[in-house]
Order: structure tokens, then sequence, then C-alpha cells
């Protein structure tokens, strides 16, 4: 799954430890969502999606 995380975190001048910490998740989480390599849960995905005031699928992108 492709995700704008990392472009939104980096334009609101975050780590990755403030956004894990702002969504109750590990940093390692973060930074395994931001590289591909871990799709979030649906709960996440929607938490995410509030922190940022965007839709889901703003953020998150299926591969196909």
């Amino acid at each position: 799954m492709n995700n704008k995380l990392k472009v939104l975190r980096a334009e609101r001048n975050w780590t990755q430890a403030q956004l894990a910490d702002a969504l109750e998740v590990s940093r390692q989480t973060i930074n395994a969502i931001e590289k591909g390599k871990f799709d979030p849960s649906l709960p996440l995905a929607f938490k995410a999606a509030r922190l940022f005031k965007l839709r889901i699928e703003e953020i998150f992108q299926d591969q196909n």
C-alpha cells in the first residue's frame, strides 16, 4: 500500500516519534508504514485521517 504519511509528517515538521505518540503506536510502526513494509490497521488508518484532517484515501492508496 502506498501512503503519504512521510510527506504529511514532514510538512508539519514532526518526527516519527511525535507522530507515533499522536497515533499511540511505536516509532518503529511509523517507520515500517512509511517504508511500505507494514499496512496500518483500519482503526489506525482512521486515526491518522482524523489527525491530518484528511480522508483515508488521501493518505493511503492501494498499489493496484
